[in-house]
């Protein structure tokens, strides 16, 4: 499907009211669903709080995905920054050793998505540092810690002890309404979130911003409830759901589906001069030959002037994105490939389709 941007008019259709199974091109929905549902600034908070009755010190995990322990927190929420300032508030209250322990309860069901256990994907927990990898990286494939929270818990006790204050070998527990919050950490805006979210294809990021999504709509912090929430709200924002099946906000299950005629009209919804709150969707977009999933692609042909979200699994792939064409209009579009035998084959070929777009004057 294409779409011209400014007027809404379908240039060119075929089957684009065919649901298939999208791949990664589903983060297009999560963003448009997460903006409308939480607004552009919201921002992800993580707790420290103290229990006034028995000296327990528990780390509230917000459900931000883009937590760090990394010594350079590069504009993210710190695990260390806020061990530190935890540190001080107990200090100054003559406390020098606690019982530490930790609070998930923000999130509900299965943290393990129904593909299992998976380099692109950690269990979902509402407590979780550097996306639970097991090295440094901070994008694409990685090793995952089996339990995310207790492994920031640990590296919270750690920052805690270098600060002065011993604790105990961090355990679950729920935070009362009676403790004390000494400390609070916050992630950059949404908006943020959404952009590195689309731009390197982050799994983690997608299925958290689909349970935020779910509870700011009073649905479970679980991959139903996110499912279920980014339906509902993707309906109420007037977009054609027919055929639409969501399981998950990264595109991971393969029961997913979506039509081309809904990508390309969300791109279209993220482009109304009347929503800037969804901009990021655009922005968030990787640049050909340049960032992102698309650093790679296009370096000989549509350089910097097509933008997509990428989507591959086994005998899947599928392009999603904006161009501008040879007369400067900007168009949406959206391929969908299934039962693909040749990965590459089928990505060059929906490489060169966004480049034919670039080149005509699709009037």
């Amino acid at each position: 499907a294409v779409v011209d941007m400014v007027t809404g008019t379908r240039v060119y259709g075929a089957d684009d009211n065919k649901a298939l199974t999208p791949a990664s091109t589903t983060k297009i929905a999560t963003a448009v669903a997460a903006l409308s549902a939480l607004g552009p600034d919201h921002r992800l908070t993580t707790g420290a709080a103290l229990e006034p009755d028995t000296g327990e010190l528990v780390l509230v995990g917000g459900g931000d995905p883009t937590l760090t322990a990394h010594k350079n927190a590069d504009g993210w929420a710190s695990l260390r920054t806020l061990a530190a300032s935890s540190a001080k508030a107990l200090r100054k209250r003559g406390i020098h050793k606690v019982t530490l322990s930790y609070d998930t309860t923000l999130y509900s069901g299965p943290a393990l998505h129904p593909i299992g256990v998976n380099d692109n994907l950690a269990p979902v927990s509402a407590l979780t540092a550097d996306e639970g990898r097991t090295d440094d990286s901070t994008s694409g494939p990685a090793a995952r810690v089996n339990d995310p929270a207790k492994d920031a818990a640990g590296k919270f006790a750690g920052f805690l002890e270098d600060a002065g204050i011993t604790t105990t070998a961090p355990g679950p527990s729920k935070a009362s309404t009676r403790a004390e919050t000494l400390a609070t950490v916050s992630s950059p805006p949404l908006s943020v979130l959404v952009e590195r979210m689309l731009t390197n294809s982050d799994n983690d990021i997608a299925e958290h911003l689909a349970r935020q999504t779910a509870l700011a709509s009073g649905e479970p912090g679980s991959f139903d409830g996110g499912a279920k929430a980014i339906s509902a709200r993707l309906t109420k924002l007037g977009l054609p759901m027919s055929g639409a099946a969501f399981h998950d906000g990264s595109g991971l299950d393969r029961d997913d589906r979506l039509t081309a005629d809904l990508l390309t009209g969300l791109l279209v919804t993220a482009g109304d001069p009347g929503r800037p709150g969804l901009r990021p969707v655009l922005t968030g977009l990787p640049v050909a030959g340049f960032t992102g999933t698309l650093a790679d692609r296009y370096t000989d042909s549509a350089a910097g002037v097509v933008r997509a979200k990428t989507g591959t699994l086994t005998g899947v792939n599928t392009l999603a994105g904006t161009v501008v064409d040879s007369d400067g209009r900007l168009l949406a579009f959206a391929f969908m490939a299934s039962g693909t035998a040749n990965p590459a084959e089928a990505e060059s070929a929906l490489d060169k389709t966004a480049t034919a777009l670039a080149s005509c004057g699709c009037k």
